[in-house]
């Protein structure tokens, strides 16, 4: 098949490089757009994992509570960071947040037309640090925390 080929293409004498190989295929620029089919297939993709903090402004409907997750971002003309506000439907299945709770947003499959996250308390500060210990963070006690 491939003698075939070549012997049609000297046949045909055409004066483009590549018919004749002095212009390797692998040294022109090739757009980074497309996949690397050379990668094996049982790699997986990482993706990270949508998750923001914000505050419980409604509670009245069932399962549903709407929460308000503000970020600090450049003003597109003045440059300066200023604080953007959105509301986000989140899926509460025990109806345990009230109005002022500081809930978690987890990314999840899609619930309804305008649910896409679930609704998870926050630990508070406090009790993170208390859970940690005073000098256990590498899980290793301190020399006053050590037996004599």
């Amino acid at each position: 098949m491939t003698s075939s080929l070549t012997s049609s293409l000297q046949a045909l004498k055409l004066s483009s490089p590549f018919a004749h190989g002095s212009t390797p295929l692998s040294s022109l620029s090739k757009p980074n757009s497309f996949p690397n089919h050379r990668m094996p297939a049982l790699v997986p993709v990482i993706r990270a994992m949508k998750t923001m903090q914000g505050r419980v402004v409604c509670a009245t409907s069932d399962k549903t509570v709407a929460v308000e997750v503000t970020r600090l971002a450049p003003h597109p003309k003045y440059k300066r960071r200023v604080r953007m506000k959105k509301k986000y439907q989140a899926h509460d299945p025990d109806n345990q947040f009230k109005v002022g709770d500081v809930v978690r947003l987890e990314k999840s499959r899609p619930i309804s037309k305008t649910k896409s996250f679930v609704a998870l308390p926050v630990v508070p500060r406090a009790a993170r640090k208390a859970e940690a210990g005073a000098g256990d963070l590498l899980g290793i006690p301190l020399e006053s925390q050590q037996p004599a």
